[in-house]
C-alpha cells in the first residue's frame, strides 16, 4: 500500500512545485487586502476617517503583534498611512486609508462581486 501512495504522490507532471497547485487560483485578487485581518483594517479605515492602534485592534479583536505586522505590510504598500504621536508621555498611533488605499479597496470589492455574480449564474 505504502509503495502505491508514494507513486501516486509521485505523479505530478506539471512544472509547479506541489504545494503551490494547491492553492486556489484567483486571478487580479489582491492577495494583500485579502488577507481576513488587513481587510479588516482596510475597511475599517474605509469608513472611518481615522483609528488609532487601540481601537482597531478592539475593534477586530486581535492582539498587539498581529495587528502591527498587518498593518505594516499595508503601510509598506502604501495602502494606509500612519502617524505616531504622544498624548502626554503615552504613545499614540493613528492609522488612515491612503487614495491608494482607497482604490486597491474598490478594485478588491469590484473583483469580489464579479465572482458572486459569476458563481451565481
Amino acid at each position: 500500500m505504502a509503495g502505491r501512495a508514494s507513486n501516486r504522490l509521485s505523479r505530478n507532471t506539471s512544472h509547479e512545485p506541489r504545494a503551490a497547485s494547491r492553492e486556489p487560483r484567483v486571478h487580479g485578487l489582491d492577495r494583500l487586502i485579502h488577507e481576513r485581518l488587513r481587510l479588516g483594517i482596510i475597511s475599517a479605515l474605509a469608513v472611518n476617517d481615522r483609528l488609532t492602534f487601540n481601537e482597531l485592534k478592539r475593534l477586530l479583536e486581535t492582539t498587539d503583534g498581529n495587528l502591527s505586522v498587518h498593518a505594516r505590510k499595508l503601510e509598506d504598500a502604501d495602502y494606509i498611512a500612519v502617524e505616531k504621536s504622544f498624548e502626554g508621555r503615552l504613545p499614540r498611533t493613528e492609522y488612515r486609508l491612503t487614495a491608494a488605499g482607497k482604490r486597491a479597496l474598490e478594485k478588491y470589492l469590484a473583483h469580489m462581486e464579479a465572482l458572486i455574480k459569476a458563481v451565481r449564474e
